[in-house]
């Protein structure tokens, strides 16, 4: 399977911004290994939407997949326990 480009939405760069650096690091390395594999083992699809949510440590990532324009669009980062019903 060829690359994917990451697209990251303003807001999205804004929640990252805010992650401890601690945790930082491995979360970015997760979202640049979807440009490899942009719906990895574990990704689950959210209902009503067509996004899928990626969970790294007590993080998840909210993003859609274009497979005819080759993207990954990363909508939401965030803990796990903010993550949900925000837009």
């Amino acid at each position: 399977m060829g690359k994917y480009r990451i697209l990251v939405r303003k807001t999205a760069a804004d929640e990252l911004a805010r992650i401890p650096k601690k945790d930082l690091r491995r979360l970015v390395e997760r979202i640049l290994s979807l440009g490899e594999e942009p719906r990895p083992h574990g990704c689950q699809k959210l209902s009503a939407q067509e996004r899928y949510r990626i969970r790294q440590g007590d993080y998840r990532v909210v993003c859609s997949v274009d497979d005819a324009g080759r993207t990954v669009e990363i909508f939401k980062v965030g803990h796990r326990s903010e993550i949900y019903g925000r837009e």
